[in-house]
């Protein structure tokens, strides 16, 4: 009886054990594996990956250009050698080139090939070709702003043939309000249209006048609602009334809030230009909250690259443009 007792009961705790076995080990897979899940999850929302890449735009050495005679084909050259990634290109630094043979198709294509072949040797991103000097987008004039219309054709295919997502216009003309809104909207739909099978966008820039006033920049926005037509906020150019009339050179009366500015043109943004004048001995620029204006280009949910654009006096190109690209590494 006691034999046949401990028997039987021995055999149930070797099975005990061994169920318990079983399920500890089940048990410290589990955890084990839950322990793997929550590392790579930690892993996931803790990368490195910067929010936004940083590009130069030319603008920043137009003074190396055009004072001190270098090359603008080497703007590869010199954004590789100071660390960016994206290039936009502005077409006016171009010109002592290309008004020679009146922008014939053969002048655009060797600008396109030799700016291609350049980028490609410094392994950079083609963006934007600035655009100016091409006539009146916003005339009041309808043949007039046809024209202009059809002088940006050739800009729109030269971005398409280097590879760039937009040309960035200005929308000079009229600057009655009525009239700018109604001229705007036809001139950029015009062109907008065109660009679209060419898989290019057409953005506009606070650049003076009307157009620095955000409320009346959105709104043209609204009207030409088309998926290629869009804004390139720029942190800086938000006067809207000059002492002169002009749209850039004399002194400013009125201001736009930049803040408010950059916040109601985000929503249509491509491209983002990070307009620099000078620093602090910390680093952080003088004029522009960048803190501030980054937090609201996040908040737009923008991840596209963020151009460089040092416009200063007291710092000489270089440093500018170094000075505004450690601000916003240190800000991504």
């Amino acid at each position: 009886m006691k034999k046949h007792f401990f028997a039987k009961n021995g055999t149930l705790a070797v099975v005990m054990f061994v169920l318990l076995g079983i399920f500890s080990c089940k048990q410290n897979q589990k955890k084990e594996g839950e322990e793997s899940q929550e590392v790579a999850q930690e892993a996931m929302t803790t990368t490195d990956a910067p929010a936004f890449k940083i590009s130069l735009a030319q603008w920043s050495i137009h003074r190396m250009i055009r004072e001190e005679g270098m090359d603008p084909y080497r703007f590869a050259e010199k954004a590789k050698e100071w660390g960016f990634e994206g290039l936009e290109y502005v077409s006016a630094l171009y010109n002592a080139e290309l008004e020679k043979d009146n922008f014939s198709e053969e002048a655009m294509k060797k600008f396109v090939e030799k700016s291609k072949a350049e980028s490609d040797k410094y392994g950079l991103q083609n963006l934007i070709i600035m655009i100016d000097g091409q006539g009146d987008l916003a005339a009041a004039d309808s043949a007039e702003r046809k024209a202009a219309v059809e002088n940006h054709y050739k800009w729109v295919d030269a971005a398409a043939a280097l590879g760039c997502h937009s040309i960035r216009v200005n929308l000079n003309g009229t600057m009655e309000p009525e009239a700018w809104t109604a001229a705007s909207v036809d001139g950029l739909t015009q062109l907008s249209t065109y660009a679209k099978d060419k898989n290019i966008n057409i953005i506009v820039e606070n650049h003076g006048g009307p157009s620095s006033n955000a409320a009346m920049l959105t709104a043209i926005m609204k009207q030409v609602n088309m998926d290629n037509c869009g804004t390139l906020p720029d942190f800086g150019n938000f006067c809207i009334k000059r002492e002169a009339g002009d749209y850039y050179e004399s002194k400013c009366l009125e201001e736009y809030d930049k803040y408010q500015g950059v916040s109601e043109l985000m929503p249509y943004a491509k491209a983002v230009s990070a307009k620099s004048y000078d620093f602090d001995e910390e680093g952080n620029e003088t004029t522009i909250d960048y803190a501030k204006m980054m937090d609201i280009v996040g908040k737009a949910g923008y991840s596209g690259y963020v151009g460089v654009e040092y416009e200063g006096n007291e710092l000489g190109e270089e440093a500018g443009i170094l000075a505004t690209k450690e601000l916003l590494d240190k800000l991504r």
